[in-house]
């Protein structure tokens, strides 16, 4: 059977199995589709602190950008994973859909640029990959070329229930916390709390990506939790990890018991196979992501009591 036919029940699971090694190919081609679409923005919006102006967002059929200027004007570009086309929409009613199925970067590349060009926007990003080592340029790109349709459609169906899970955490705390986003430079769903006090300066040492934007995005001091897919030979997991790093941290005691620090990436991880065949995946990722948390709170000495709230509920307000 040839990928994208594939019908099993992993299609309409809600938490799915996602091991790396079955779909590393089209994971690492989807990484660089998802970049392509996230320079377009980057180019497009004024600078945002944390860079929070670049993110994806999850949405019911994929991953998509909020509305992007041009002039005064506005687009937006939206993978569809149910259909399996990018949709590219402007606000003048002119839209065009480009199917996606596997081929190279350069031709994934070369239809967006001409999409926007007959769209009105003629816009030139830089064809440079961010965060990956060794990166060949978008437009040169033939390596990269795989697109199995099962293996995406887990990998978003895994995004909206991780996005879920953070939205609910994201609500107990009072404090500067970012949106639940999806930056495609690292290919992960983030969440990050701020404690509200300033940070050392980031060394940086992220290949293909300015020190400068390294340091403004660590400018404050976090504790940041995501879901990665994987790579380098780890599996899909969640991780959490706190700038800077305090003293005590990674000896901490975090939960479920398959958590543990990663001591080459310098984070808490937890496989997400050990949350994917828990009887309960909601309780055992939020336990992960507050005992992390407490962890980098406790350590670093935040005002918890100031931070702090019980998390949110559906229509009813903040003391209610």
């Amino acid at each position: 059977m040839t990928p994208g036919t594939r019908t099993d029940a992993a299609s309409s699971e809600a938490w799915p199995e996602l091991r790396y090694a079955s779909w590393k190919e089209t994971c690492a081609t989807l990484h660089l589709w998802t970049q392509v679409v996230g320079k377009i923005r980057l180019m497009q919006t004024p600078w945002l602190n944390h860079s929070w102006h670049v993110p994806l967002y999850v949405n019911a059929r994929g991953l998509g950008t909020p509305p992007i200027p041009y002039g005064r004007r506005i687009f937006d570009v939206a993978f569809d994973f149910v259909e399996h086309v990018l949709v590219l929409r402007v606000s003048d009613g002119s839209e065009r859909r480009l199917p996606l199925r596997p081929c190279a970067v350069a031709d994934f590349y070369a239809a967006v640029t001409a999409a926007l060009g007959e769209l009105g926007l003629p816009l030139r990003i830089s064809p440079m990959p961010s965060e990956i080592a060794d990166a060949i340029p978008f437009d040169q790109d033939t390596v990269h070329s795989s697109y199995d349709r099962e293996y995406v459609q887990r990998f978003w169906r895994i995004l909206i229930q991780a996005d879920r899970v953070f939205s609910l955490f994201r609500t107990a705390f009072l404090g500067k916390s970012s949106p639940v986003h999806f930056f495609w430079g690292s290919f992960d769903l983030a969440v990050t709390r701020f404690s509200g006090r300033t940070a050392p300066p980031h060394p940086g040492g992220v290949p293909n990506l300015a020190a400068a934007v390294v340091r403004e995005a660590y400018s404050h001091e976090v504790s940041s939790a995501g879901f990665w897919p994987g790579g380098g030979g780890i599996d899909a997991a969640f991780y959490s990890y706190a700038y800077p790093e305090p003293q005590g941290f990674r000896r901490a005691s975090v939960q479920p018991e398959a958590a543990f620090f990663h001591e080459g990436l310098n984070e808490f991880m937890l496989p997400y196979e050990a949350v994917r065949t828990s009887p309960d995946p909601d309780s055992v990722l939020l336990a992960f992501l507050q005992s992390t948390y407490e962890a980098a709170a406790h350590a670093a000495g935040w005002d918890r009591d100031a931070l702090e709230c019980a998390p949110g509920r559906p229509g009813v307000p903040r003391g209610a």
